[in-house]
């Protein structure tokens, strides 16, 4: 008996170091807990985010340890890209956004128009009628697919009233960058200085890859059977993040 205790407790601890491996160096699953990124990611989405795509910091660790400074086998992100990051002001709440500006870059909102070093981005009005959430508010939008200075596009939300119409320009740092969410009127990013603001390279955690579950807590949750036809969205599973 105390042998068979004894080796339960052994491919326990193996199966933990395993996970743990995993997490850290591969790939690390998170929950989409909010509407910023709407309407690419939607709450209730779970993903995976490869940890490896940059590099490695302190932040790739659980609770970040302080075990080295820097970063190591980094590798630059890729302007367009979907990426959880540790928040400047605290260092320890995960956000996903889209990456806007890189370093030295100038961004700028005019006229409702994102300006990347005093040129607006071309965007192209979209047929769409999906509904957008702001917290607990469905929110009038207009929909724009918007294509980047590297030719990576996406689909962006702004409102119909009370979109942000100008900004501050905003000169990215050396080493830093420079975050939006997709869901533009509705997103706490790199816009807001006092509580994102420009990010440090060493705070990024990984890329945002894929979708493998994803399920809408308004309609049921994982133990009401009955509902999960239309709790679970089936149609995002294995969604690639674009």
């Amino acid at each position: 008996m105390k042998n068979k205790i004894i080796e339960h407790l052994k491919t326990l601890i193996y199966a933990l170091i395993i996970a743990l491996i995993i997490r850290s160096f591969l790939f690390q699953p998170f929950y989409i807990p909010s509407s910023s990124m709407e309407p690419n990611l939607l709450i209730g989405d779970r993903l995976f985010v490869s940890k490896y795509t940059y590099g490695y910091s302190r932040h790739s660790f659980p609770f970040s340890p302080k075990i080295f400074n820097g970063r190591i086998l980094e590798d630059l992100p890729k302007r367009g890209d979907v990426i959880v990051f540790k928040t400047p002001a605290d260092n320890r709440t995960d956000y996903v956004k889209r990456l806007i500006g890189l370093p030295g870059d100038i961004i700028q909102i005019i006229d409702s128009d994102l300006h990347i070093n005093n040129i607006k981005l071309e965007k192209r009005k979209l047929n769409m009628s999906t509904n957008i959430n702001c917290g607990d508010e469905v929110v009038d939008i207009e929909f724009y697919e918007e294509i980047l200075p590297n030719g990576k596009f996406y689909v962006a939300a702004y409102r119909k009233n009370g979109s942000m119409k100008f900004s501050d320009k905003f000169l990215v740092p050396e080493n830093h960058f420079f975050f939006m969410g997709d869901n533009r009127d509705c997103s706490k990013d790199s816009r807001f200085l006092s509580s994102v603001g420009y990010v440090n390279f060493n705070n990024l955690v990984g890329k945002a890859q894929i979708i493998f579950f994803s399920g809408d807590k308004k309609k049921g949750n994982l133990f009401e059977f009955w509902k999960w036809k239309k709790s679970i969205r089936t149609e995002r599973f294995l969604y690639k993040i674009k």
